[in-house]
């Protein structure tokens, strides 16, 4: 789920069509990005995580709260430093916290129990007969029936 500059530019971050956060509740941190990059990786501080607090967050529900509490824990992190571009690893970053609310908000569809047909059971019964004959050929001194 992409991240609009026109969604983060007005304060708030877009999750679902049900919830919205104020940028002010996302913490920002920027670091050094590790590996190979010379002086520049060095110096820049181009990798960004960022931070929501689900706990103290005023703009949940409380059933919202409770479901990303349950999945999540009580702080959700996201980190980016794919690109040399500050601004480009906070929009991804921030792509990658949306994503991960959103996928934790979905509702869990419950499994329907079911059971194989018969003609699954017959191939079953099949194949282990055939796997059962190969193996009696490698025996030595057993011919087959």
């Amino acid at each position: 789920m992409a991240v609009s500059e026109s969604e983060s530019l007005e304060g708030r971050l877009r999750v679902s069509r049900s919830l919205s956060l104020p940028m002010g509740e996302i913490e920002w941190r920027a670091t050094t990005s590790g590996g190979p990059g010379g002086q520049h990786a060095n110096r820049a501080s181009s990798k960004v995580e960022v931070r929501f607090d689900i706990e103290r967050s005023s703009s949940l529900g409380p059933r919202q709260r409770a479901r990303l509490l349950e999945r999540l824990g009580p702080v959700v992190r996201a980190t980016a430093g794919d690109d040399r571009s500050q601004a480009r690893n906070r929009q991804i970053a921030l792509d990658r916290l949306a994503a991960r609310l959103a996928e934790a908000l979905k509702p869990e569809t419950p499994r329907r129990p079911t059971k194989p047909s018969r003609a699954a059971r017959q191939r079953r019964m099949d194949d282990k007969t055939k796997r059962s004959n190969v193996k009696r050929q490698r025996r030595s001194g057993i011919e087959l029936d």
